[in-house]
């Protein structure tokens, strides 16, 4: 059983029996003394996709939904699914734009790493990786001698996001990118 601190994207709990899937998570620290942390979290019903919010204290114990977990990779986008490979039987599975939400911005051709969670041989939803790697198509021309300084510019990625990124990095670099945060964190190696 999850605490709602140890919350991620994508994770699946039951409320009332029903299974939702997180979709946003933000945290508030009061500022007085021995007030806890509240998570102020969003989810989406996953068998009727409507949005239920939800505030939980940092210790709060939510029961994780019975879903079977397998690791798949994404295979490609068909309209309006998309489509991912299970990687020990290479059974495909099938997932609704909608049901994606933003991270459908993180996924790129061949992305493994991705957790499925299955209840009925249906995706219900996925977990991304903590980080993916994301080429910039476009940004705006380097700015000489921005190394030293901490401005960022936007910059549009492979996958059709737009993040800030230092004003140093050009079109054609590829970045490692948090999927929580949706926030650069380096140059991919």
């Amino acid at each position: 059983m999850p605490k709602a601190s140890e919350l991620k994207r994508g994770m699946v709990v039951e409320i009332n029996g029903i299974p939702h899937s997180v979709k946003t998570i933000e945290a508030k620290s009061p500022s007085s003394r021995g007030a806890s942390t509240l998570y102020k979290i969003r989810y989406t019903n996953l068998q009727s996709g409507q949005k239920l919010d939800e505030s939980h204290k940092s210790d709060d114990l939510l029961k994780e939904a019975d879903c079977q977990r397998k690791e798949v990779q994404y295979s490609y986008n068909d309209g309006d699914h998309y489509v991912f490979m299970d990687l020990e039987d290479y059974s495909q599975y099938e997932i609704n734009n909608s049901d994606l939400s933003d991270q459908a911005g993180y996924l790129s051709e061949g992305l493994s790493g991705i957790i499925a969670l299955l209840s009925e041989e249906k995706v219900l939803g996925i977990e991304l990786p903590q980080t993916v790697n994301l080429t910039i198509t476009d940004t705006a021309p380097e700015i000489k001698g921005s190394t030293a300084t901490g401005r960022t510019k936007p910059a549009t990625l492979n996958t059709g996001i737009e993040v800030q990124v230092p004003e140093y990095l050009e079109p054609g670099e590829e970045i490692k990118i948090h999927t929580g945060t949706g926030k650069f964190i380096s140059r991919a190696k």
